[in-house]
């Protein structure tokens, strides 16, 4: 089913620049540009930036940093211009300073001299009487003797907008028919006692302006919505809007103990993600299921195939669980998924300082390309290159004391020298010879392969997981494969 019509698709994408990124912000993000992609559409960057107290140039950098590295791309908004600039909002106060004007003089906002004290107390006694608690209209027909009263007392008044006594219903692209009836949507503040616009002016006119037809965004901003659309039948009776976008609310995600994600959550930082070593188009295949799917039994997927298929209204209104495993698996399939040049490229930061444990002329080129296609099939993330091939650069290899412990059991000595004694004639050029020389010491110790190769595996790279044991001593060679071996026997005489 299309859920748009037949003019130009028009969304966006507004955060606000306060702090790291998090992973609910770049969700809404991947719907907002799959959608546009998907109906050759316009996609809006803005930036909603009009907080000056938390927001931050260095957190709007690192939102541009973030959304290049994730690979989206925008057709207007900073660093690309457009018709409707500027788009960041702090440059945009003269243009809400005029609405909001012009609102009043329309009779659709007026000043309100309420204060907080007063507007606690008449909320408690609603509440008491089992009334709605929202703002009871207390200012809105002031006389003009009232108003000099307020303004004798010094109040300094906000601008609130005047909704309309009827019932607001609409059609949520994600949920279907949603009815607000007046009582529950009162009239509402869209410009602080200051002059400062509020997020409830600011970005439904930015939306009218840049002529924006569908508003994709979580479901944390449903209740906003009546008091927008409202707000957008006033901009259009004033000539400001053409026209009242279509919305759809995106489900909530869900963390640990079934609560909603939050900014504090660890699981929702995006540098967690990008420090981890985590591919763009793995984390974004794993965003893209909270609340979507591209069939029942898919679960991996290029962008391009989400492009081509995402629909607004396959959403899932119902909250969607982060779950790390899942996304870590998703993830560790895209790393299968790239060819092995690029994947030692991509590779690359951690094979170098602050993570690389190793001198900078100890790393071997030759031995990392070797290693490479092996490494390629164990990784669930990019990190985790370092701890698995640092035995290979490192003079010796890692104690892992947990590893040594498990490995070097009874009769592990007697296992090493017999292993050492098949390996000295084996094959170099042969993982599978080496194999066979530690299958042939298991047997005489009346060991399976996988209970012999344990101590050889410790001994040489240190843990007892990592990749496949007999390519490795191939790569790391048969000289230091042996001197670790006799390392390790003299280890355990010690």
């Amino acid at each position: 089913m299309s859920s748009v019509a037949s003019a130009p698709v028009r969304v966006r994408f507004c955060p606000s620049p306060t702090g790291n990124p998090h992973v609910g912000l770049v969700r809404t993000a991947l719907f907002n540009w799959a959608f546009a992609k998907h109906h050759q559409g316009t996609l809006v960057f803005r930036i909603e930036d009009t907080d000056a107290a938390r927001d931050s140039e260095e957190s709007y950098n690192q939102l541009l940093d973030s959304l290049r590295w994730l690979g989206f791309d925008w057709d207007e908004g900073p660093e690309v211009g457009g018709p409707h600039a500027p788009y960041r909002q702090s440059q945009r106060m003269d243009i809400y300073k005029d609405v909001a004007q012009k609102l009043q003089d329309a009779g659709r906002a007026y000043h309100c001299y309420c204060s907080t004290a007063e507007l606690d107390a008449r909320r408690d006694a609603a509440r008491a009487a089992g009334k709605p608690s929202g703002y009871d209209g207390h200012c809105r027909d002031l006389s003009a003797e009232q108003v000099e009263v307020y303004k004798a007392e010094g109040r300094t008044p906000i601008v609130r907008f005047r909704m309309p006594d009827e019932t607001i219903t609409f059609t949520d692209l994600v949920r279907g028919e949603l009815t607000f009836t007046a009582e529950n949507v009162p009239d509402y503040g869209i410009v602080r006692a200051n002059g400062a616009p509020l997020y409830t002016l600011v970005n439904p006119v930015d939306d009218a302006l840049m002529e924006i037809t569908h508003v994709l965004r979580g479901e944390d901003l449903l209740s906003s919505t009546p008091r927008q659309i409202a707000l957008y039948k006033a901009l259009i009776d004033l000539g400001i809007a053409k026209q009242i976008p279509s919305f759809g609310h995106l489900p909530y995600v869900m963390g640990e103990g079934n609560k909603k994600l939050s900014k504090r959550d660890p699981e929702s930082s995006l540098n967690l993600y990008r420090e981890r070593g985590f591919l763009p188009e793995g984390l974004l295949n794993y965003l893209s299921l909270l609340g979507w799917s591209l069939s029942g039994d898919r679960d991996v997927f290029s962008m391009d195939e989400m492009v081509a298929a995402f629909e607004i209204s396959d959403v899932n209104p119902n909250p969607a669980r982060f779950d790390l495993k899942k996304c870590e698996a998703i993830n560790a399939d895209h790393i299968r998924l790239l060819d092995v040049k690029d994947f030692t490229e991509r590779c690359a930061p951690w094979l170098r300082a602050p993570f690389a444990p190793w001198a900078p002329e100890d790393f071997d080129e030759a031995k990392w390309q070797a290693v490479a296609p092996h490494a390629q099939t164990r990784l669930k993330v990019l990190s985790e290159i370092t701890d698995n091939v640092d035995f290979l650069f490192l003079a010796e290899p890692v104690e892992d004391e947990a590893s040594w412990a498990k490995a070097m059991k009874e009769g592990s000595d007697a296992l090493l020298r017999t292993a050492r004694e098949k390996l000295e004639s084996a094959d170099w050029t042969s993982p599978e010879s080496l194999k066979e020389a530690v299958l042939a010491a298991g047997e005489i110790h009346g060991l399976k392969l996988g209970k012999a190769q344990a101590p050889v595996r410790v001994a040489v790279t240190g843990r007892t997981i990592g990749l496949p044991l007999f390519e490795s001593l191939e790569i790391l060679g048969k000289e230091k494969t042996l001197a670790r071996i006799d390392a390790a026997l003299a280890k355990l005489a010690a």
